[in-house]
C-alpha cells in the first residue's frame, strides 16, 4: 500500500511494547462520547473510574501523564437542558462554563481515592501561537509533572470564537504532547485506528497497523465524511499525528470504549501507531535552530564550562548583554573570546537581563522586586 505504511503480520503489537517501554512522559486525549453517557447526560463513572486506575498504573511505572479531555459542553447542555444537538457560540460558551466544573470535579472524585493529583489548563490556539504565553503554558506543564501532578487539558471553550478555536481536541493534544515532550499521544477512539476506507460503509476496508508518514494517501483514506466519532473525525487525528510526529512523539489511534483502554495497547489491541519522524529533542533542537537570533549574551568561563557539562546558563554566568529581546526571543551564546558556541531561548527579556547579569538568585529577586526563574537558558531550550 505503498512505503509509508507498515504491512507485516500484527505489527503493532511490536510497537505498542516497544513505544510504551520508552515513552516517560504520555498524552492521553478523551473524546466527549467515551466520558459522558450519551443515554443520560451525565459522567460515565464505570469508564473513568477504569481511567484512573490506569493513571494510576502509568504513574507507578514512573511515567507522567497528561490528559487532554472533552466533556465541558456536553455536561453543560444537560444541566441548561439544551437538548438540540447544535448549538450557537453563545449556548456553547454558557454550557462550557458550568460544564467544565462538573468535569473537574468528575476527575477528581475519580483520581483524588488513588492519590492521584490533578490540575486544570483551560488553553485558546493564541496560546500556542503567542512565544511568552507558549513559554508560560510550558513553565506550568512541565512544573506540574515534576510534581507528578496530571493537568487536565480542555479548549477555553467559555472565551474561544471561530477565530481563536484550535477546532477540535485532537488536534489540541497534539499541540499539548510537543508542548510537554511528550514520546506518546494516545487519541482513544470508537473505532480501532484508520482504514482503507469506512469500514461501516465498505466490508473490503483494510486496517493500516503501521504509518511511517503521513502522506496524502494516509488524508485521503481519512476522507472527510469518514467515521463522524468525533468532533473532526478521523482527519482531524491524522492531521495531530502529523504534528505530533514531526514534534518526535509517536501516535496511537485506539478504540476507546471499553473499559482499561490504555492496557488493551499495550497488551497488542488492534490498534493504528503513526510513528514519530524523529526523536523529541532532536525535534526541539531543529526548530529553535530554524527561529531567528534577536540578541545575544557574552558569558564568562565558569558559564561555559557548566552549559558544556550540560546544564542550564544563569543570569551569573552573564557578563555582557547585546540587542534588545523580550521573553520567549532566541538569543546567541558568546565566549569570552567571541566564539559563538550555541543558543537558546530566553527566559528574561534584555532590560531586565541587564540589570541581572552577574546576579545570583537572591540577588535578582531584590532586584526585579518579583520572584524569579532561576535559569536564562534552561538546558532543554538550549542548542550548542
Amino acid at each position: 500500500m505503498g512505503a509509508s505504511i507498515v504491512t507485516m503480520s500484527d505489527p503493532w503489537k511490536l510497537y505498542s511494547k516497544e513505544i510504551f517501554a520508552e515513552a516517560k512522559t504520555i498524552v492521553i486525549k478523551i473524546g466527549s462520547a467515551l466520558i459522558v453517557d450519551k443515554l443520560t447526560g451525565t459522567i460515565n463513572q464505570k469508564w473513568l473510574s477504569s481511567l484512573a486506575k490506569e493513571v494510576f498504573r502509568l504513574q507507578k511505572a514512573k511515567k507522567k501523564v497528561v490528559i487532554v479531555s472533552s466533556g465541558a459542553v456536553a455536561l453543560g447542555k444537560r444541566i441548561f437542558d439544551l437538548g438540540q444537538e447544535s448549538l450557537d457560540l453563545e449556548q456553547s460558551q454558557a454550557a462550557a462554563a458550568v460544564g467544565q466544573i462538573k468535569l473537574c470535579q468528575a476527575y477528581q472524585e475519580f483520581f483524588e481515592p488513588l492519590n492521584i493529583k490533578t490540575a486544570q489548563i483551560l488553553v485558546t490556539a493564541e496560546d500556542s501561537e503567542n512565544r511568552r504565553r507558549y513559554l508560560n503554558g510550558k513553565a506550568t506543564i512541565s512544573k506540574l509533572l515534576e510534581l507528578n501532578i496530571v493537568p487536565i487539558v480542555n479548549e477555553n471553550d467559555t472565551v474561544a470564537t471561530d477565530e481563536i478555536k484550535f477546532g477540535d481536541n485532537d488536534r489540541l493534544a497534539a499541540q499539548v504532547a510537543s508542548l510537554s515532550g511528550a514520546e506518546l499521544l494516545i487519541l482513544l477512539s470508537d473505532i480501532d485506528g484508520i482504514y482503507s476506507s469506512d469500514p461501516k460503509l465498505e466490508t473490503s476496508s483494510e486496517h493500516i497497523p503501521v504509518i511511517t508518514k503521513v502522506t496524502e494517501k494516509i488524508f485521503s483514506y481519512a476522507g472527510e465524511t469518514y467515521s463522524k466519532f468525533a468532533k473532526g473525525g478521523m482527519k482531524t487525528k491524522v492531521e495531530a499525528a502529523k504534528i505530533a510526529s514531526l514534534a518526535g512523539c509517536a501516535t496511537v489511534i485506539a478504540k476507546g470504549t471499553l473499559n482499561y483502554p490504555i492496557s488493551d495497547i499495550e497488551a497488542g489491541a488492534k490498534v493504528s501507531w503513526f510513528l514519530a519522524s524523529r526523536n523529541p529533542e532532536s525535534a526541539r533542537k531543529q526548530w529553535i535552530n530554524s527561529i531567528k537570533v534577536r540578541g545575544a549574551v557574552k558569558i564568562d568561563q565558569g558559564a561555559y564550562n557548566a552549559i558544556k557539562s550540560g546544564k542550564s546558563l544563569l543570569p551569573a554566568g552573564i557578563s555582557k548583554v547585546d540587542g534588545k529581546f523580550i521573553r520567549g526571543d532566541v538569543i546567541e551564546i558568546i565566549s569570552l573570546g567571541g566564539d559563538k558556541i550555541g543558543k537558546g531561548i530566553s527566559s528574561y527579556n534584555s532590560d531586565d537581563l541587564e540589570k541581572i547579569k552577574g546576579c545570583n538568585s537572591e540577588t535578582i529577586a531584590l532586584k526585579l522586586g518579583h520572584a524569579v526563574r532561576s535559569a536564562l537558558i534552561h538546558r532543554d531550550n538550549m542548542v550548542l
